[in-house]
């Protein structure tokens, strides 16, 4: 039936109009790339698949991920798409938990092309979030989602590094790159970055760490390390393939250690995840 209020510009029906789904479509652990084309490479790895649809730039797959029923929705590139992505999926599921998979450019030194970057919280440049709380508001990562992330990654093998992200409105201008043909207002803001220790540049963390958080979900933020800002460098071939697989991966398998989090708190009848817990099963 239609939404009573006229404001909310949702088709009749319980289908969401920009990604296309449905109540009982997805699953409660949810996997957000951006680009929608690395929703068939993370099918891939499904071991199962319930349901596959696109429209737009919204590709999503349902299926099972050893155990667990999962989704991955691609969000395209920018915090408003993010906006779209989160607002329908929250109106057709109950409590999802999200993992952003995505590329980044490092900031620091030491981490390499190919390392992933775990973001504890993000710097707020992008002005989505701003018509949902105020200016101060922080984007911070679930805890459990930070712990869960941290942990695949070490039990894969991969490198990666936890701390604050930046997200930025943009890929040129706005994360301090030079454009020939136009006027940036902040050439050093990759410099300034830096020396506040932020970890990386990406275009999505900080819209989906706030809107979960305001709708009291779970969420968290890998990202493969896909440009060395301090020098230049850019991953390609074979090697951007491994930091993407090394990136899904550990965003896979995240949300399963995220649902056995979960178990554990229902079976001490706590709602907070503490490390003792892992000693009870």
């Amino acid at each position: 039936m239609p939404n009573a209020d006229h404001r909310v510009a949702l088709p009749v029906g319980e289908r969401q109009y920009h990604i296309s789904l449905g109540p009982g479509e997805l699953a409660e652990y949810i996997l957000l790339p951006g680009d929608p084309d690395r929703t068939a490479r993370i099918a891939a790895r499904l071991d199962s698949i319930e349901l596959e649809r696109r429209n737009r730039e919204f590709a999503t797959v349902t299926g099972m991920y050893r155990g667990e029923r999962v989704s991955v929705v691609s969000t395209g590139i920018g915090t408003d798409n993010v906006e779209i992505v989160v607002a329908e999926i929250l109106a057709i599921t109950e409590r999802p938990t999200f993992i952003r998979v995505g590329s980044c450019g490092t900031l620091q030194p030491e981490i390499g092309l190919g390392d992933l970057v775990i973001s504890s919280g993000a710097v707020r440049l992008e002005a989505t979030t701003s018509f949902f709380v105020h200016d101060g508001y922080p984007a911070i990562a679930d805890y459990e989602a930070i712990v869960a992330l941290v942990e695949a990654a070490a039990q894969l093998g991969h490198r990666a590094h936890v701390g604050v992200t930046a997200t930025a409105p943009g890929f040129f201008g706005a994360q301090g790159r030079p454009i020939p043909q136009l006027p940036i207002r902040y050439p050093d803001l990759a410099e300034e970055m830096a020396r506040q220790r932020v970890l990386n540049f990406e275009m999505e963390a900080s819209a989906l760490m706030v809107l979960a958080h305001l709708a009291g979900s779970r969420a968290g933020v890998v990202c493969a390390v896909y440009a060395q800002r301090t020098t230049g460098d850019f991953v390609v071939g074979e090697a951007k393939d491994r930091a993407e697989a090394a990136c899904v991966e550990t965003g896979l398998e995240g949300l399963r250690i995220l649902a056995a989090m979960e178990r554990q708190k229902r079976e001490a009848q706590t709602d907070r995840w503490r490390p003792s817990l892992w000693n009870r099963t």
